[in-house]
């Protein structure tokens, strides 16, 4: 299932600081791992996720570097900054109680399933 344009607004950005927290990564990269780890909820193509790369480098939560790849292309390759580690515990810690929150509505199950049929019982 692919997010909403406003559900990506609000999540893509600390879905990628996610990714960034692990070590640097360049923009193909970044596509491809948030499609592969978040089971394609975390669709996005590069139109949208350079803006928002853009964006939280403007904000300093990320930096980025240009480098020679193997092929001899140039990459430009992101990483997330001590501000962007403090940000990304601060989502955490939002989508943490957003969570819990939805599960205490009966929006979706304690062990982090789907949501549950409508009229259905936690």
């Amino acid at each position: 299932m692919k997010l909403e344009r406003e559900m990506m607004r609000g999540a893509g950005p600390t879905a990628v600081m996610q990714l960034l927290s692990s070590g640097e990564m360049y923009g193909y990269e970044i596509v491809e791992s948030l499609a592969k780890r978040s089971k394609g909820v975390f669709e996005l193509g590069q139109s949208t996720l350079y803006p928002m790369l853009y964006n939280l480098e403007s904000k300093g939560l990320v930096t980025s570097r240009e480098k020679k790849a193997d092929n001899g292309r140039k990459r430009r390759y992101y990483r997330l900054t001590v501000k962007g580690k403090k940000k990304l515990e601060t989502d955490r810690e939002q989508w943490k109680a957003i969570t819990q929150g939805m599960r205490a509505l009966g929006l979706t199950r304690g062990d982090g399933g789907s949501a549950l049929p409508a009229g259905a019982t936690p």
